[in-house]
């Protein structure tokens, strides 16, 4: 009998070449000829998936999507019992790249925003709503936080994440850079998650 296909894994298999790609090269000459020899699969077979190249990008950035959300999901399952500080802390460290699969999940997203600094129309209209949802996320648990008394209320819930997004994303450059490590990374972040995390006077 002929055997039959799974069409979801077969469109995993090429948006899991595209991300390859997008953490080893970039995306800027990534052509859909490129994505097909890496998958091992034949260019026309790509395109039956995938009638254009802006398909293939936004698809395999919803999976790149899922692996991180897996990740931040695992890390905050580690910390034991849920609550807004095992969220904050988990989904902070798992962004941070201290290890293989961070490593290759940031440099995914690198190539990402590299191509919208080149294509800034491709943004416009299909704007990553990831970020902006990790960021009401935490948000949303800092507030919880002030009102368990685990985070100083006159602390500006919005701002403060804002913040240690930018902090988190900026030692996740230095690390690719090659400036520090991954171990000295996780204990700047470390180190100002838990000034936050300090009730009024208690010693930080």
């Amino acid at each position: 009998m002929p055997k039959r296909v799974d069409h979801e894994q077969r469109r995993r298999q090429i948006g899991d070449a595209l991300l390859r790609i997008a953490s080893s090269r970039g995306l800027q000459s990534a052509s859909m000829r490129e994505v097909a020899a890496e998958a091992e699969v034949s260019l026309r077979l790509v395109q039956y998936y995938f009638h254009t190249k802006e398909e293939l990008l936004l698809t395999a950035l919803g999976y790149l999507g899922e692996q991180l959300a897996t990740r931040v999901e695992d890390h905050i399952r580690a910390l034991g019992p849920v609550t807004p500080r095992s969220v904050v802390y988990g989904t902070l460290t798992a962004i941070l790249p201290t290890d293989d699969e961070s490593r290759r999940l940031t440099r995914a997203y690198t190539g990402y925003y590299t191509l919208v600094f080149s294509e800034p129309d491709l943004a416009e209209r299909h704007g990553a709503t990831y970020p902006d949802k990790i960021e009401r996320l935490l948000g949303r648990q800092l507030r919880q936080a002030q009102e368990n008394g685990e985070v100083d209320p006159r602390l500006d819930p919005e701002l403060t994440t804002a913040g240690l997004l930018a902090l988190t994303n900026g030692l996740g450059s230095s690390v690719l850079g090659g400036q520090r490590d991954g171990r000295a990374a996780l204990a700047v972040l470390t180190y100002h998650l838990d000034r936050v995390f300090t009730p009024p006077g208690r010693p930080a």
